[in-house]
């Protein structure tokens, strides 16, 4: 069985690795381990390894070596290293010597003999090349899977490319397996190549010799079949190799490849050059072929004795043969000392095709090797499996109880340790209980008694791990670090992080960092870029998380702009602003020109907040004044305004005057203040004396220190102040100067400008796979300043963290958002936005879950047909998706139309639908469309329209398979046979028993349009017999008969007397019951009782005579007797009794026993009851029964076409009370024909014989296609 997945916890530091080294040469490999006194072990083909000449192991604190020595072909295996409970295996691949190239050839059968297999893959260019062959000939080593080397007559490969040999590839092959030569005991390969890009399956190939000798059984040491898969060209390479050749391998081949509806197939023929040898040696003598004419090269060659081991055929030769590089494999040893869990890997290295068919032969080997075990009478099973946590059994069975046994785990021998290990010893068995199993449990046990053991392999299943805490979507700035967080069900569970499916591992450059803090496992990705963003999934063995990470580029965001400013001469002048990162630095210009810093002029950057402060304003500071963050596209601009008072001489008597014409305003000029901003207004005044100012809003009159707006007058001006302006303080202020010689009056228009409000909760209009249509209504305010676009935000329900779709400001009210999961259920919301800044955020959208409309119904077609309706069914569709399918609508039109009129009203469940009211003969088109909360799916539609028009149908009884043989019920049971029946018109149907018509006081019926129902509501004995149905539609009809058995108690049995009383023994006799209950007496049962207790005990149970014998009676008692009859039902109410008593002679009593005559019991078998011929349909179980008697028990066995069946698995022989039942499984029609019951005892035999008919299976639509042809 194959090894669960377990965690990654490893006993080694530094693991082994594999090597390829050249033949003759040494190889080393070493291993370090956690701990400095961890025990190591080296393995070979799962074997152990033991220090020799061979092999040099080596153990220096933590750090261990295993030292190879004289390597040759057959040690490039499997090698592992085992310390604790962790195992590392690596590979050995030995590359065998090349021959010498400066070899000269001495002519050709020289060179055909004396040179080794391998010299024609690594001969020089120069080497003649065959002139009408490219064969793809190469030594084969089975010990390698690798790419045969190229032929000599072959074009040189470039970068290490094979040669394109391909010719005439109009087929499935892109490479063609071509015809080669090769030396007698020579190795040679032919491959094929085939492009599975067009394939939605991988091909099957078949190689064959001659025309019909399928070669995939007969691999093994000389024949071996390989395939590769290049998953980047993909390209399939299939190898055919032939080791050690012999004359007779001689012959044509042909190579097949198929692929579904697809085949391809070439032939290519093998020549075999005879070696040089002594006068007399035939090498070909040690094969045969098939034909037994007499011909030398008649027939097919036959490869069943090439599994077997031989010698060489050239060892008595006169000359020196050069011997083979490679030693020869014997593949069934291989097999036969590896362990099941190998057999795969093995068969893969030797390119074994058919391993099931080997591994049917081996058992067959292994069953005669097999020797019964002296010390196990039960040994351990080859595999156990385990949940991590839970706690298992290990179970042997000891030939001697006595015997002391040893369990040992991976070699050493476990030692009793508080509550983990529990040794048990019960009688003959051994137990070992392992609690609390954990993956260091997870070994090879034995258990030894004396120098025997038994082992098996204990694997250990984690359960599945579970995501607790999904990943949540995320949205970054560039540069910024992201932490993706699990919580998982279990600590130290190991997890697969992926990015747009491909899975993530740490690189070097430490952009994913993978974190693990008990259940909590962290993706930190530091320093985001722009290509970070996509879709992260975590993996476990259990379950999964998705999460979508969007990094955007950092736009700055201006919290407060700079204003245009208004001073007078010798005041201070600020222009402040504040940005979203405090980290920004920036540039302050004067008409273009930076501004440096001096003793008037300050420059300052606190946190968000950059200041430029002017001191002792001069007219020269009138500019306009602008600043550029650094790093940032934009900038802020506002203008200094410098206001220069005149001071005209006037008369004493100087009428007042507001000078408010700054920068060109009227008196009537709008000043507009951003909400929360400080207005000061300082309005200069003239007039002599000096006049009085009052400020008012309307009504109200403003005075000094009036909290948040206030006036104050000064010597030459009236100053105006609101600290932090509201909404409410826009409208129109007016100030009014008097003095004795006048007044002015001025209006100062107020306007504050804010954020918008806040939109209303967004309308969800339409949901897609991934996808939705949102939409809102414009903001009630938008705060003084036109709205320029909103900001929409999203966020899982469950989840806390929103997510911003758009950086720049969306102009419409209508929004589609795409990328979610379809599945999870989102909520939205808006933000307004106008030239002053972001409103607060919408209320959410009511939570709404992405979907797709389903996938159209699948398979719609008319069920059923009259003049006025039709029925119509379907599936339903193929891909629902996430959302719940909500129901089904079918619709219909004219031939001629395009209206489309609904079948129904709303929306069905079912997926059937009767469509009435339509009009005879007219042609319609139906089609039907599956609804979710996405809307209709794509429509189904039947393929032409439908007339409107009953089709005349023959009757047609479906009889139920259980209602074809005898129906046998109870007295008293209900009796309910629903018999479905097809027809149309509606057919009339009638029933019968027993030729009669039935009545309503025997039986109730109803019927229906398709079915009819025979109900008894409570059987009696009268109900027994045949009923008969009829369903006829004019002179047109069918018929079925059910057979009704309606079984009680029986009677009592009759005449039970005491026969005999003798010694401690008393026989008896009776007659069978008047009354069998309508059912067979299968048995009876005899009971005694004391006459003075009158306590009944049962002598016998379902015993089949009508005599028996009452032994073991106790002497001075007297008994009586009685006896039951017993049928399919049960006992009878009443027993019979005996009439008189028998009483048991005390001992003392001289009793002169009779003489009688002995009587001989033995009696020749006899069928009681013969076999039936029976007929039966394939594919369901099927029984036949007789019943036999004979003294003594005679020997049954069962043949079919006078052939002997008792070993074949397909049946079951049963035997029990002289009842024989001989049980088919599943029966096919080559199951049919005689069989045969034959019993034989000492006294004679007693065959009997039935006919077994096995009907095939016939499908109802095909039985419908059939009555109307009848």
């Amino acid at each position: 069985m194959p090894e669960p997945a377990k965690k990654t916890v490893s006993a080694f530091s530094k693991k082994p690795k594999s090597q390829e080294a050249a033949e003759g040469a040494s190889v080393v490999f070493k291993a370090e381990t956690e701990k400095p006194d961890a025990k190591v072990k080296w393995q070979c083909n799962a074997k152990d390894i033991v220090a020799s000449d061979k092999y040099t192991i080596s153990a220096n604190g933590n750090k261990h070596s295993l030292t190879i020595s004289d390597l040759a072909t057959d040690d490039a295996n499997v090698y592992a290293v085992i310390a604790g409970g962790s195992k590392v295996k690596f590979e050995l691949k030995v590359v065998t010597k090349p021959a010498p190239a400066e070899t000269p050839a001495e002519g050709p059968g020289k060179n055909a003999t004396d040179a080794p297999a391998e010299t024609p893959a690594e001969t020089p260019a120069e080497t003649p090349a065959q002139p009408n062959a490219e064969p793809t000939a190469a030594p084969a080593d089975p010990q390698k899977d690798e790419t045969p080397a190229p032929t000599t007559d072959a074009p040189p490969a470039e970068d290490g490319q094979a040669p394109d040999t391909r010719q005439d590839l109009t087929g499935l092959f892109t490479e063609k397996p071509q015809s080669g030569e090769v030396t007698v005991g020579g190795n040679i390969t032919f491959v094929a190549k085939v492009n599975a890009t067009s394939m939605l399956k991988k091909p099957t190939i078949k190689w064959f010799k001659g025309k019909w000798m399928d070669l995939a059984s007969k691999s093994g040491k000389h024949l071996q079949l390989k395939e590769t898969y290049d998953r980047n060209s993909k390209i399939y390479t299939f190898e055919m190799q032939i080791i050690a050749a012999k004359a007779n391998y001689a012959g044509g081949y042909r190579c097949e490849v198929s692929s579904r509806d697809k085949f391809d197939s070439c032939n290519f023929d093998l020549t075999v050059h005879e070696a040089s040898v002594s006068d007399g040696l035939d090498i070909r003598a040690a094969f045969r072929r098939t034909s037994g004419d007499g011909k030398e090269d008649s027939g097919e060659l036959d490869f069943s004795a090439l599994l077997k081991k031989s010698s060489s055929f050239l060892k008595s030769s006169n000359r020196a043969v050069q011997a083979h590089t490679e030693s020869d494999v014997d593949i069934w040893e291989i097999l036969k000392n590896s362990p099941p869990s190998e057999y795969e890997k093995v068969a893969f290295q030797y390119g074994i095709t058919d391993l099931r068919g080997m591994l049917k032969r081996l058992k067959k080997m292994k069953k005669k090797e097999e020797k019964k075990s002296e010390a196990f009478l039960k040994r351990l099973d080859p595999a156990y499996q385990v949940t991590k946590g839970h706690k298992i059994k290990l179970a042997v069975e000891v030939a001697n109880s006595d015997v002391e046994v040893k369990w040992l785990k991976n070699g050493q021998e476990i030692q009793p340790s508080g509550s983990k290990y529990i040794f048990e010893n019960v009688g003959n068995m051994r137990y070992l209980t392992i609690n609390h199993c954990s993956l260091a449990d997870d070994a090879a046990y034995s258990c030894a008694v004396g120098d025997e053991k038994c082992t098996t392999e204990l694997f250990v299943k984690e359960p599945p791990v579970t995501i607790v805490k999904n990943l949540e979507d995320q949205m970054v700035m560039k540069g910024e670090r992201v932490e993706l967080e699990c919580v998982v069900s279990e600590e130290g569970a190991n997890v697969k992080w992926e990015k747009d499916g491909v899975e993530l591992t740490r690189d070097e450059s430490f952009k994913y960092r993978f974190k693990k803090d008990g259940c909590k496992h962290v993706l930190i990705i530091n320093d985001a870029a722009k290509d970070d963003g996509g879709i992260y999934k975590v993996k476990t063995n259990g379950s999964e998380s998705v999460a979508e990470l969007m990094v955007q580029e950092k736009e700055l965001e201006v919290y407060q702009s700079i204003a245009d400013l208004t001073v007078k001469a010798k005041d201070q002048a600020v222009f402040k602003c504040e940005v979203s990162d405090e980290n920004v630095r920036g540039t302050w210009f004067k008409n273009g020109v930076e501004v440096k810093a001096d003793a008037r002029i300050n420059i300052s950057h606190i946190g968000r907040i950059h200041k430029l402060t002017i001191d002792d304003v001069k007219p020269e500071d009138e500019a306009d004044y602008t600043f550029v963050p650094d790093g940032h596209a934009f900038n802020l601009s506002a203008k200094l305004n410098f206001l220069e008072v005149k001071i005209d001489y006037v008369p004493r008597q100087d009428p007042p005057k507001i000078h408010l014409d700054t920068m060109g305003r009227t008196a009537e000029s709008t000043i507009i203040v951003v909400a929360g901003n400080k207005l000061r207004l300082d309005v200069p005044i003239t007039g002599d004396p000096a006049p009085t100012v009052v400020w008012t809003k309307g009504e109200k009159v403003l005075t000094e220190g009036d909290g948040r707006v206030h006036v104050e007058t000064t010597k030459g001006h009236c100053i105006f102040t609101i600290e932090g302006t509201e909404r409410q303080d826009e409208g129109v202020y007016s100030v009014v100067v008097r003095n004795p010689a006048g007044e002015d009056t001025a209006d100062v228009h107020v306007k504050v400008v804010d954020v918008p409000d806040p939109p209303q909760a967004p309308r969800i209009l339409s949901v897609g796979e991934d996808s939705c249509v949102v939409q809102w209504d414009p903001p009630a305010f938008d705060g003084g300043q036109p709205v320029i676009g909103y900001v929409l935000e999203r966020k899982k329900t469950k989840s806390y963290r929103w997510m911003r779709l758009n950086f720049d400001p969306y102009p419409d009210t209508t929004y589609e958002a795409k990328r979610m999961i379809e599945g999870v259920m989102y909520e939205m919301r808006v933000y307004a936005v106008n030239s002053i800044g972001m409103s607060r955020h919408s209320p959410a959208s009511q939570p709404f879950v992405p979907v797709a409309p389903t996938s159209e119904p699948v398979g719609l077609s008319v069920d059923d047909i009259s003049d006025t309706s039709i029925a119509l069914k379907w599936r339903p569709p193929e891909r629902i998706g996430a959302a719940e399918l909500e129901g089904y609508r079918v619709e219909y039109c004219k031939e001629d139309s395009d209206e489309w009129i609904p079948a129904n009203e709303g929306l069905i469940d079912r997926t059937s639908l009767i469509v009435r009211g339509l009009t005879t003969g007219d042609k319609l088109q139906f089609r039907v469309r599956a609804f979710n909360m996405a809307g209709p799916s794509a429509a189904a539609a039947l393929a032409q329209p439908v007339t409107i028009r009953e089709i005349m149908q023959r009757p047609k009884i479906w009889l139920p398979r259980n209602l074809r043989q005898t129906m046998i019920k109870k007295v008293g049971d209900c009796v309910n046979l629903v018999i479905p029946f097809q027809g149309k018109p509606r057919p009339v149907v009638t029933w019968t028993k027993d030729g009669e018509p039935l009545t309503s006081s025997m039986a109730n019926v109803r019927n229906s349009e398709t079915d009819t129902i025979l109900f008894i509501r409570k059987t009696e004995r009268k109900h027994s017999g045949k009923y008969e149905l009829h369903v006829q539609i004019e002179n047109v009809e069918d018929k079925a008969t059910v057979t009704l058995q309606i079984v009680d108690l029986p009677g009592p049995p009759e005449a039970l007397k005491i026969v005999d009383v003798w010694g401690f023994n008393a026989a008896l006799e009776w007659k069978p019951p008047k009354d069998d209950g309508n059912c067979e007496i299968t048995g009876y049962t005899i009971q005694k009782a004391d006459k003075k207790t009158m306590e009944w005990f049962t002598i016998y149970e379902q015993y089949r005579r009508m005599h028996c014998v009452a032994s073991d009676l106790i002497m001075g008692n007297e008994y009586v007797f009685r006896v039951y009859a017993t049928n399919l039902v049960g006992l009878s109410l009443e027993p019979c009794n005996t009439k008189d008593s028998a009483y048991i002679q005390k001992t003392g009593i001289e009793y002169k026993p009779p003489n009688y005559k002995e009587h001989d019991f033995s009696e020749a078998p006899k069928f009681t009851r013969p076999l039936v011929n029976r007929s039966v349909i394939a594919g369901y179980n099927a029984t036949l029964s007789c019943a036999v008697r004979g003294i003594p028990k005679p020997k049954v066995t069962w043949y079919k076409n006078k052939m002997d069946i008792s070993q074949e698995a397909k049946y079951r022989m049963l035997s029990k009370q002289g009842i024989l039942t001989l049980e088919i499984r599943k029966p096919c029609p080559f199951d049919g024909g005689v069989y045969t019951c034959k019993a034989v005892n000492a006294s004679g035999e007693d065959v009997v014989e039935c006919k077994l008919e096995v009907r095939p299976q016939i499908a109802k639509e095909e039985t419908k296609k059939q009555e109307p042809a009848a």
